[in-house]
């Protein structure tokens, strides 16, 4: 199965941004009213010297365009400057048309009263006219990279009482909006700017869909300030967004991440820069955009940053340009893309796929909007899982249809497929494949209880389930213990799971096995883990949820899910080139066009970690020099790239 490798395309060359979101320390939003040139160079030239390259930069709409009929000169010639400064250095900029939300606030023209920014003809039509102007004076600019529509539609564009405006609206304002882009003579990039947080993304619907908006844009910009009780899950949330965020089959930009340092220490800033930006590159992100440039101590007593006082201290330098650590790690960052020539490099191909429901992104009549919530905690943490395992991974779509090349396809706590999606489903095991799914009775009263047909079928069980009753797990850790060989598991190991969950969700399965092999069973005796042979394939079904188990409880990986996750991909034959036993030791690998391969090792350890790496048909040498690197030393958090050579 490939998995997303899109690089963007400028001038008919793959392209790779490392930048920062951009604000002048003389204003904030407002800086276009302070407006220094000396400064503004200042500042990008400490970024230049740190190895960014982009700035994505902002026409803060109520000064840009002061009435519906005018747009503000001074502000396009400090514009203008901004942008000969870039050029000057080498560097490009993204410009972002509607700035009304920045930083914990929306900031309205006055002129636009109560009017539907998607619904109102007249607001839509002067909001496609502000972006074919300023489309129109910039275009030929050759510090111009790409444009973006907007900065967070979704929380600017209805208030916060207002429901999500419907899709169609959204869908017909963009599509309008990116063609004023082109009207203007934009030849750029272009995308929304709106988070990638559509349904697709998040499992919320806010009439925003990415899958329908990517067909309308040249890349797709998630914001991803998600924040997790588990540091694992945490250090992989905006890579996990980011896989999700690839439904629309478009580049994608982490266009927004960060933190404030207010909130965290210097050395936490460091571990999270450095995390995020290898594993959302691992999970196929071609673009970073740190919020932001700066501090703005100087601006305390002006909004957002007198009420929102921590987005004073989102910069990666600080309210003087000194360097933060968050700036160190993008430098250093951007040697490792230089050093493996990123913008040439892909994602191996993946044997295992982590099957997306559909009903994470689609209602369906009298199906629930809050079974979605389970959907994406179980798929979020059944991803850290298959990294803890260093599987490669592939996302199959169920909307997209099942992927027919994985030897492995995981379903972790599904409790609703299409019926047609679970026959597909079916013939690959009778093609061969392993199927796995773990048990959900669901986390809400309504509709609790699986919704798959053919369950007993094909998982060689009857179900002994009492209707509309849950069977509780009274355990506080759950016990699968393996009465015979399983992959890499021997016969006697016990494998260990701490429960969680609510009245609905903290349940297992009882079944009485009817042509299924006992693999594991819990510490009653019952049946925990089963494996039906169907044709030349195999059925495992487990009737713990174990994921979403992991999913609700902090502070819990690595946890054993990894181990059962490697199991059945021995059992599936699926290929772990380079791989580490030791779970908080992350491992990918990129292959470049030439022919050369790089693989990722990423530490979730506090502490310095050795390793040894076991490498199937090749062995590990260090970039530049070539020396063997058979061990690999990992600073607490660490991220070492190393090049992995085929023997012969």
């Amino acid at each position: 199965m490939r998995r997303d490798s899109a690089k963007l395309v400028v001038g008919g060359r793959p392209a790779v941004w490392l930048g920062a979101n951009f604000w002048s320390r003389t204003g904030g939003p407002l800086m276009w009213r302070n407006y220094d040139p000396e400064v503004v160079r200042e500042e990008l030239r400490v970024l230049h010297e740190h190895g960014l390259r982009q700035t994505r930069s902002f026409f803060y709409w109520p000064d840009f365009m002061p009435t519906p009929e005018t747009i503000d000169e001074d502000g396009c010639a400090h514009f203008a400057d901004f942008l000969d400064a870039h050029r000057e250095l080498g560097m490009a900029s993204i410009p972002t048309f509607l700035v009304g939300h920045m930083s914990g606030d929306n900031w309205d023209p006055a002129w636009r009263g109560d009017r539907d920014l998607y619904a109102d003809v007249w607001l839509v039509s002067r909001q496609a006219w502000f972006i074919r102007e300023m489309t129109r004076r910039f275009a030929a600019h050759p510090a111009v990279a790409a444009w973006l529509i907007s900065n967070e539609m979704p929380i600017y564009g209805r208030l916060r009482h207002q429901p999500a405006a419907p899709t169609e609206q959204v869908t017909a304002w963009a599509e309008l909006v990116v063609q004023a882009v082109r009207a203007g003579g934009g030849h750029q990039p272009v995308s929304l700017g709106d988070g990638a947080w559509g349904i697709e993304v998040t499992g919320v619907d806010n009439g925003f869909s990415v899958r329908e908006t990517g067909a309308l844009v040249d890349f797709v910009g998630p914001h991803v300030y998600r924040t997790d009780s588990d540091p694992v899950r945490q250090h992989l949330g905006a890579a996990f967004v980011c896989e999700l965020a690839a439904v629309a089959g478009k580049p994608v930009v982490l266009e927004e991440f960060g933190l404030s340092s207010d909130q965290v220490g210097e050395e936490g800033a460091a571990h999270y820069y450095r995390q995020t930006l290898h594993t959302s590159l691992l999970a196929g992100a071609t673009g970073w955009l740190a919020w932001n440039n700066t501090d703005y101590d100087d601006l305390i007593e002006q909004p957002p940053y007198s009420h929102h006082p921590f987005e004073m201290h989102f910069g990666i330098t600080d309210h003087r340009g000194r360097p933060k650590p968050p700036l160190h790690e993008l430098a250093a960052f951007a040697e490792v893309l230089d050093a493996v020539d990123f913008a040439r490099c892909e994602r191996v191909p993946a044997e295992a796929a982590l099957v997306v429901s559909e009903y994470l992104e689609r209602g369906y009549p009298f199906a629930q909007d809050d079974d979605r919530p389970l959907i994406f905690g179980s798929l979020h943490q059944a991803y850290v899982a298959a990294r803890e395992a260093d599987l490669a991974l592939g996302f199959s779509r169920e909307r997209d249809g099942v992927a027919e090349d994985c030897a492995l396809y995981l379903l972790p706590c599904v409790k609703q497929l299409q019926g047609p999606t679970w026959q597909r489903l079916r013939q690959r095991v009778a093609d061969g494949a392993v199927l796995y799914l773990s048990y959900t009775s669901g986390e809400v009263g309504h509709h609790r209880q699986p919704w798959l047909p053919y369950l007993d079928e094909t998982f060689g069980v009857r179900k002994q389930l009492t209707y509309g009753v849950v069977d509780e797990v009274g355990d506080e850790v759950v016990e699968l213990t393996f009465g015979t060989d399983f992959g890499g598991i021997a016969a006697g190991e016990v494998l260990r799971f701490r429960a969680g969950g609510n009245a609905h969700s903290r349940t297992h399965l009882p079944v009485v096995p009817d042509g299924a092999e006992v693999i594991a069973t819990d510490a009653h005796g019952r049946p925990a883990l089963l494996r039906h042979r169907v044709g030349a394939g195999q059925a495992v079904l487990c009737t713990y949820p174990l994921e979403h188990f992991a999913a609700v409880t902090p502070r819990v990986n690595p946890e054993d899910t990894h181990r059962l996750y490697a199991a059945l991909a021995e059992v599936a034959g699926v290929r772990r080139p380079v791989a580490v036993d030791d779970p908080r030791v992350l491992v990918d690998v990129l292959a470049h066009e030439d022919g050369r391969r790089f693989c990722w090792l990423v530490s979730q350890h506090e502490q310095e970690r050795a390793v040894r790496p076991e490498v199937t048909g090749g062995a590990l040498h260090e970039l530049g020099t070539g020396a063997d690197a058979s061990t690999i030393v990992l600073p607490p958090f660490g991220v070492r790239v190393v090049e992995w050579k085929e023997q012969g």
